[in-house]
């Protein structure tokens, strides 16, 4: 089951920050179909935070489909989501780690290595002017 962190300062609303948790824990498979995700209660006991905002996490997930509630019950990962293969993550997530250490051997820090990765992400139409 996955362990909601929140961080007050960030910026992200709280919601939000829960959502983004969910979202990531099943795009890397650490939760996978069928699984459930800790009941409100649970989560208001933990963070200390208003039940709504739990439900109000809750219910984007559900309406993106990534999670169902079941009444009674609790809510799930949706049977249809689509999950990497734990091994297939792993190895992904060991030639990522090769490339940070290639970059912060070659003198990148941190937000250099992430303007990278998100330009080599989401190629930009900025250009170089000659």
């Amino acid at each position: 089951m996955i362990e909601f962190h929140v961080e007050a300062r960030s910026g992200v609303p709280t919601y939000l920050q829960i959502v983004q948790q969910v979202r990531q824990a099943v795009r890397l498979g650490l939760l996978q179909p069928g699984d459930q995700l800790p009941t409100v209660k649970e989560v208001v006991g933990h963070l200390a935070i208003n039940p709504n905002t739990v439900l109000r996490a809750y219910r984007e997930l559900d309406v993106e489909g990534l999670v169902e509630g079941r009444r009674g019950v609790g809510t799930f990962v949706t049977e249809g989501v689509t999950v990497l293969p734990p091994d297939e993550v792993a190895a992904l997530r060991t030639s990522l780690q090769q490339w940070v250490r290639r970059g912060r051997a070659a003198g990148l820090e941190d937000e250099h290595l992430s303007a990278l990765f998100a330009e080599t992400v989401r190629p930009s139409t900025i250009s170089r002017v000659a």
